[in-house]
């Protein structure tokens, strides 16, 4: 039986980045990829997302960001991932749909089917994707029109001549607008919350302490929030037309769904075709829950990346590492985790 020294678990941006270290560092390792081919989340976001839209993103260790603007980001992210792998012989294996992962005595067993890997450590890069949340409402199995999640947007045509609710308070919920406003009968946009918009200019200093904040909610065992939840939001110039059709007066949120809308705190019902749900995402964890890492109050508890709970895990796309802001960082400081791990068991093994 192979024992490899780690397991990386996902092929986006952090776990290339973390697979990247390792190599570096000598480290025996494998990166398992549920896809079928490069580029992690970013091959399943909508084609009317661009590069400039994304406002760029972190280029990989030892490698430029694409430059191409223009370029839908479904394309040109996977095709620089693609490439980041082949350049640096990166050990992905795919498509592998990581089931569980259980700890058998000083080991770690990532099992895929009848299929399994056996590390001393394991590196979780999973992110957010393949879990999209879509919290209840009463009356939601009773709407006639149509439910979308942000997960499967269909693009800003599909929406045309129809009255679409909105519901969300994030990034994704101000770009959709932007696209759906200008060419639906009408839009309602509803938070739970009222939206902080950005005044000053998004700096790196402002990402690094937007980072910061989740990161303290991981420290003390927190559900993590998003990255973006903490940097407020803007509109850019494509927006400004759904602006200007007064798209962005939010509304408070609906008490009730019905068959045909939403029942406003009013007591007004609001007739809507659509429901799009731009209500994020949540980690996709499930196949750690063998290991028993959550704390008490719901999260995993981190120390940087290590999983307070089994110093042989290091998490990477969850919590700070859950955007491009902090997914690369997160990658080399996973692998020095790693690193600590096996030189502090060799000299256990060895003073034994």
């Amino acid at each position: 039986m192979e024992i490899l020294d780690a397991v990386v678990i996902g092929a986006g941006q952090a776990g290339l980045s973390a697979s990247y270290h390792l190599k570096r560092r000598g480290i025996s390792h494998v990166v398992l990829d549920a896809d079928d081919a490069p580029g992690g989340a970013w091959q399943h976001r909508w084609d009317s997302l661009t590069m400039r839209d994304v406002h760029g993103i972190a280029a990989l260790p030892d490698s430029a960001s694409p430059a191409d603007e223009a370029g839908r980001a479904n394309v040109v992210v996977p095709g620089y991932f693609g490439g980041y792998e082949r350049e640096h012989d990166l050990p992905v294996v795919r498509p592998v749909r990581v089931d569980r992962v259980t700890s058998e005595g000083d080991l770690l067993v990532v099992r895929a089917g009848d299929r399994s890997w056996t590390a001393r450590t394991i590196v979780n890069a999973t992110g957010t994707w393949s879990q999209p949340h879509l919290p209840y409402y009463p009356g939601i199995e009773t709407f006639r029109g149509e439910h979308l999640h942000t997960h499967r947007y269909p693009g800003p045509g599909h929406f045309r001549a129809r009255r679409v609710v909105v519901v969300g308070g994030g990034a994704s919920a101000v770009q959709l607008l932007g696209e759906i406003a200008p060419v639906a009968a009408d839009t309602l946009w509803v938070t739970r919350r009222e939206p902080v918009w950005r005044t000053d200019d998004f700096t790196p200093e402002v990402g690094r302490a937007a980072v910061a904040l989740v990161e303290e909610r991981v420290r003390r065992g927190l559900p993590p929030a998003s990255v973006v939840s903490v940097t407020g939001l803007v509109l850019r110039e494509q927006e400004r037309a759904a602006e200007r059709l007064g798209a962005y007066a939010r509304h408070p949120m609906f008490t009730a769904i019905e068959p045909d809308g939403v029942r406003m705190p009013d007591g007004s019902l609001w007739e809507a075709d659509v429901i799009l749900w731009a209500t994020g995402f949540r980690p996709a964890i499930a196949h750690l829950a063998p290991l028993h890492l959550r704390s008490e109050h719901g999260g995993i508890r981190l120390d940087g990346t290590t999983a307070v709970q089994d110093r042989r895990v290091q998490l990477v796309g969850y919590g700070p590492s859950a955007s491009t802001i902090g997914a690369n960082r997160a990658g080399r400081v996973a692998a020095r985790g790693v690193a600590a791990w096996l030189a502090q068991s060799e000299s256990s093994a060895s003073s034994a």
